[in-house]
């Protein structure tokens, strides 16, 4: 089997498996939250995309709060993200959360010390208090190389579709490489818990970072198959006399692409 046959066909396995477990997570009517952080261009976007590619949209959520308001500023920090916790058999995926503020808040200058300090006391309570009120709290932190980096966001600047994940911030982030490291290991001094552990993921190869977060989410939550059975179809009824709209009548797309095209 080619390389790339293993990653679509190993993938495709994994979804399979996380349909599952979305139905065991609302079968149980479980509550969880499963966070992604690192580096910027480290890949979370990617695992993310694949994660919930196949589930019930349903029954997840995907997070990603743009820059506080004037008013949310003036509230308690954690506040806007409690706003978007799950409910029973809900899963909620943060794409960054609130570890912002010992990220590049802190490295960035956008909060004082003092609410630095805050938030590095009160967020090993706050996870817990989530926690005991049966919340399955998941952390990932994906961990890429200062060249594998640069080399993402310059394939960025020539690609349309990917320059908009190019902010400011991308860039002026590339001349505080140790400002952000000592911010993240002085995070998981405080953070990484034996409650509300970090698991480090190896980013610098994407499909590899997909397919071993996957697994490794996977196997946090023990599930069972859940999955309806195979539905049975009776054969299909032959159309009846109800007279339809005339297609001219109707707007159709114009037909610009045909199956020749296709190859």
């Amino acid at each position: 089997m080619e390389k790339k046959d293993f990653y679509e066909s190993e993938l495709r396995r994994l979804q399979i498996e996380l349909v599952k477990l979305q139905e065991w997570i609302k079968y149980k009517k479980l509550k969880v939250v499963v966070i992604f952080e690192g580096r910027d261009a480290a890949g979370k976007g990617g695992v993310i995309k694949r994660i919930t590619q196949t589930l019930n949209p349903r029954y997840y959520r995907v997070v990603a709060l743009n820059v506080p308001t004037e008013k949310e500023k003036t509230q308690w920090y954690f506040q806007r993200y409690v706003a978007h916790l799950p409910s029973a058999g809900e899963l909620v995926i943060f794409d960054r959360s609130w570890y912002n503020r010992a990220g590049v808040e802190k490295v960035m200058g956008f909060c004082t010390n003092a609410q630095y300090q805050e938030f590095m006391k009160s967020c090993p309570l706050f996870e817990n208090m989530l926690i005991d009120s049966g919340i399955i709290l998941i952390k990932y932190w994906f961990s890429i190389s200062p060249e594998e980096q640069e080399k993402r966001f310059k394939s960025r600047l020539t690609d349309p579709t990917k320059i908009w994940k190019l902010s400011p911030m991308d860039i002026e982030s590339r001349s505080k490489w140790d400002e952000y490291s000592k911010a993240k290991d002085d995070m998981f001094a405080v953070t990484n818990t034996p409650t509300s552990p970090w698991y480090v993921v190896n980013a610098d190869v994407k499909k590899l970072a997909r397919l071993n977060c996957i697994r490794h989410l996977l196997s946090k939550i023990p599930y069972e198959d859940m999955c309806t059975p195979p539905v049975e179809m009776a054969p299909r009824k032959p159309c009846g006399k109800y007279k339809r709209t005339p297609y001219e009548l109707q707007n159709f797309v114009p037909e610009y692409y045909h199956i020749a095209d296709l190859g």
